[in-house]
């Protein structure tokens, strides 16, 4: 027989049949299954010498803490206080503390260790999906895990809450085009995460429905400011024709960066470049124009998140389960200007 250490929930879950938030539950004596199920999933971890009570498997004695850990890549931005003042406020509606934790994404980060130590109730990972090894260990002591805006497919299903990114990029195009413009710029985000893909395909995509052939040049960024000024600087050199230019960034960060280089090339927002961002953070208001942009309901997606991880730590099977809350196009002064298209 292996020995217990190297058993895993997964393995307990396969010996019975079940998913593995199934055998997590019947181990721990939540939610709604049949007796037969339960003893079944308990008898696997019997047999395969899988203990699930005590401090082994990162759980204290009492049971679960009234508490969730929100992990993300930094804190302290637009978008992130946004996340951290939504999950915070659902998560004191339903009772439960949160605390905020930092994946450093380094190969040495104890991340998980030092969340299934302190027997949190859940996770909330935010702009990042951890590692397969990250999430054995998780759900080995039963730890449900919700992903909010995961910037890659999770390598087991978890549930997840989105935007509708696609749906954004494909308004931002036509915005721009109802405006009468024919000249365009998209400007994507490197790494290119899922949703900045979406958010490109969904621009991309419009502009083939409505005005096939339009000139157009795409340029990636690293999702910051000054990187989106020197993708933005080579663009406007390269784009082809005469006309306004409609621009399209896929955060508000690096639309930002795109204001100094159109100033740079001796051109006004929004007479020669209409400019759209996406997120629609604070600093989306402050800019000179103000920005039309894409907003995301950050905060309500940061709630949804929590709500989701107290129903699955309640015992409720999520599974896979995505929730989409949609975007809306806000429309400020970047895009104030309406042409009338040549030809």
């Amino acid at each position: 027989m292996p020995t217990a250490a190297r058993i895993t929930l997964a393995r307990v879950a396969d010996e019975a049949g079940v998913s593995v938030s199934t055998a997590s539950r019947a181990l721990r004596g939540r939610g709604d299954m049949s007796a037969v199920t339960r003893e079944r999933v308990r008898e696997a971890a019997r047999a395969l010498g899988y203990s699930w009570a005590g401090e082994s498997r990162g759980r204290p004695r009492g049971g679960t803490s009234r508490m969730f850990d929100l992990v993300l890549g930094h804190f302290h931005d637009p978008y992130t206080d946004e996340v951290t003042a939504g999950a915070r406020t659902a998560a004191a509606d339903l009772r439960y503390d949160l605390v905020l934790t930092t994946e450093r994404g380094s190969p040495d980060d104890d991340w998980p260790d030092r969340i299934r130590s302190r027997g949190t109730a859940g996770v909330v990972a935010g702009l990042l999906v951890p590692s397969a090894e990250q999430l054995t260990l998780l759900t080995d002591a039963g730890i449900p895990v919700v992903l909010l805006e995961p910037p890659v497919a999770s390598p087991i299903p978890l549930p997840s809450v989105r935007t509708t990114d696609r749906a954004g990029g494909a308004a931002a195009a036509e915005h721009l085009i109802d405006r009468g413009v024919r000249r365009f710029i998209v400007i994507g985000g490197s790494p290119p995460y899922r949703y900045g893909r979406a958010r490109v395909a969904g621009f991309l995509s419009a502009l083939e429905d409505r005005v096939p052939g339009a000139p157009r040049v795409a340029t990636d960024a690293d999702w910051g400011a000054m990187s989106a000024w020197r993708a933005c600087a080579k663009a406007l050199a390269e784009l082809p024709g005469r006309g306004p230019i409609g621009l399209f960034a896929c955060s508000d960060e690096m639309a930002a960066g795109a204001y100094r280089a159109i100033a740079e090339a001796g051109l006004t927002i929004p007479r020669d470049v209409l400019v759209i961002g996406f997120d629609d953070v604070r600093g989306a208001r402050w800019l000179h124009p103000s920005l039309t942009t894409i907003r995301q309901p950050i905060r309500a997606m940061a709630a949804a998140a929590v709500r989701t991880l107290a129903s699955a730590a309640a015992g409720v099977d999520m599974s896979d389960e995505v929730i989409r809350l949609p975007t809306e196009l806000v429309a400020r002064g970047s895009t104030r200007a309406r042409f009338e298209p040549a030809g």
